[in-house]
């Protein structure tokens, strides 16, 4: 792997605080990126973006927002621009879970999960685009790069509401390679299985608080028994070589894909 694969890029990632997101925006400036971590704990993405630039491979800066509102999807672009010239890459990670079954979901489980989930990427995706459409075609695509689920190819009864609002995110990378074509922008994403981060270590604890499991723990285990066809759970570092890999100049002739990183789960 070229080392400078993303030299010169300008990358914004939400939701960097920590689990994925924080460990793309480590990768991608180890790769040569200078990276813009959005997440509404600005002080823990700041200490992320303080560790990338105390190595000095790359520049990173952190900035406050909200990924449900427009204007602060707005100002994140504006920042990434205004400290690393113009904005190459959009990677839209925020995202949570909140586990129901199916008749006990209710108006507020919707929301919320719904809201960041889909409606951000969908806010998101558009501000970047509109910086990068005024920004003029390049000589190479820009990139949009959207986080899936493997939600989004298995019926989950414990998680209805996340599994639609990953069926969004598919239909927006697909509408979106689509749409914005024309200027010049490619729209990709990727779709984790079960990763160790925050979001699935407080997924574990739910299941057993709504019944779905007996104890902590039991999710991975049941899942990488029955699921997966590699038998263990997947970290972030499993995850960042296809997130560089969707940034690079390697995925330049791909547009609308998904490529799961599952452990072989949609395959059994």
């Amino acid at each position: 792997m070229d080392p400078n694969r993303l030299q010169g890029k300008n990358i914004l990632i939400t939701g960097a605080a920590r689990g994925m997101g924080a460990a793309n925006a480590e990768h991608f400036a180890e790769l040569g990126a200078n990276v813009c971590l959005g997440d509404l704990d600005q002080a823990e993405a700041q200490s992320v973006a303080d560790r990338i630039n105390a190595r000095g491979n790359g520049k990173a800066i952190a900035v406050k927002m909200d990924v449900t509102k427009r204007e602060d999807n707005a100002a994140a672009v504006a920042a990434t621009v205004e400290a690393f010239g113009m904005i190459n890459v959009g990677l839209f990670n925020a995202g949570l879970n909140k586990p129901r079954f199916f008749m006990d979901i209710d108006e507020d489980n919707w929301d919320m999960i719904m809201n960041v989930n889909t409606k951000a990427m969908w806010l998101g995706m558009q501000e970047t685009a509109r910086q990068m459409i005024k920004q003029g075609k390049q000589d190479y695509p820009y990139k949009i790069i959207n986080v899936g689920s493997i939600a989004s190819r298995k019926p989950l009864v414990d998680v209805t509401v996340y599994c639609t609002s990953k069926y969004g995110c598919l239909a927006l990378t697909h509408c979106g390679a689509v749409g914005l074509a024309e200027h010049g922008i490619t729209v990709n994403g990727y779709a984790p299985g079960v990763v160790v981060t925050p979001l699935w270590e407080q997924l574990d604890k739910d299941l057993v608080e709504i019944g779905f499991k007996d104890r902590a723990g039991q999710a991975y285990d049941d899942i990488v028994e029955n699921e997966l066809v590699i038998k263990r759970v997947s970290y972030p570092d499993d995850i960042k070589g296809t997130a560089a890999f969707l940034a690079s100049p390697d995925s330049d002739y791909m547009t609308g894909q998904m490529l799961h990183i599952d452990g072989g789960w949609c395959i059994q």
